[in-house]
C-alpha cells in the first residue's frame, strides 16, 4: 500500500498513462498497435495477440452496464462520500471494455441498464489523505439528464 492510499498511485508504470491523460481530462485506454483491440486493465502487451501497447484517448463516452449504491462506508477514509453509486460503463469504442468508476450528477433511482453515460474528470480526496487530490475520470449521464 502506498503512502496516499486510498488515492491512486498515478506514478505507478502500468497505469502512469492514465492518470496522465486524466489530468488532461482525456479518457485513455492502451490499445494494440498490431491488432487494435483496446486492452483494460492495462498490461505490459496485447493479450490477444502480444503487441505492444500505447494510450490511446477515446470519447469518453459509453453506456451503464452495472451499479450500486455504497450505503456503508469500506474505509473509514470513504465515510463522509456515502451514500454513493459505483458502476461498470461500457465503452462506446469497445463494449468489452469496462470501466469502474464513480457515477455523479445521477439520481441513482432513475437508472436503467444500457442508459447513455459521459466521463466527467473530478478531483478526489480523503479526509486520510490531507492535503492531496488525484483527477478521476467519473461518469454521469450523457447530456446531462438525470
Amino acid at each position: 500500500m502506498h503512502a496516499g492510499f486510498p488515492l491512486p498511485d498515478v506514478d505507478w508504470d502500468g497505469t502512469a498513462g492514465f492518470w496522465a491523460a486524466a489530468a488532461r481530462h482525456e479518457l485513455a485506454i492502451p490499445r494494440c498497435d498490431a491488432c487494435g483491440r483496446f486492452c483494460w486493465y492495462p498490461g505490459a502487451a496485447c493479450r490477444a495477440c502480444g503487441g505492444e501497447l500505447a494510450w490511446t484517448a477515446t470519447s469518453g463516452r459509453g453506456t451503464l452496464f452495472s451499479w450500486v449504491v455504497v450505503e456503508r462506508a469500506f474505509l473509514p477514509a470513504f465515510a463522509e462520500m456515502v451514500p454513493f453509486v459505483t458502476a461498470l460503463v461500457a465503452l462506446d469504442e469497445d463494449p468489452v471494455v469496462r470501466m469502474v468508476a464513480l457515477l455523479v450528477d445521477v439520481d441513482p433511482a432513475a437508472l436503467r441498464v444500457d442508459q447513455p453515460m459521459e466521463a466527467v474528470f473530478r478531483p478526489l480526496a480523503f479526509p486520510t489523505v490531507p492535503d492531496r487530490s488525484v483527477v478521476v475520470p467519473m461518469f454521469r449521464p450523457a447530456g446531462g439528464s438525470r
